[in-house]
């Protein structure tokens, strides 16, 4: 184990904040992006993408929960 006041132990805590920064980035990446493709699959009567485009808020609003929502869930786990 590394003394964590040494210059090899703080460059150490810097490199593994720096992984787990990354890995968080790539995880809520794909969280987003599958929670958004089942969100689409589920939801078939409606055609979110053209309706956030014509300026629906409310769709618009739904999608900003669900990626908050589920970039907590990421959060909570990494």
């Amino acid at each position: 184990m590394l003394d964590p006041t040494s210059w090899s132990g703080i460059l150490f805590s810097y490199v593994r904040a720096l992984g787990w920064s990354i890995v968080a980035a790539v995880g809520f990446a794909f969280g987003v992006g599958i929670a958004l493709k089942v969100f689409d699959w589920l939801s078939t009567d409606i055609d979110e993408w053209e309706e956030i485009k014509k300026g629906n808020i409310g769709v618009a609003l739904i999608f900003i929960s669900l990626i908050l929502m589920v970039g907590l869930l990421i959060y909570k786990v990494v």
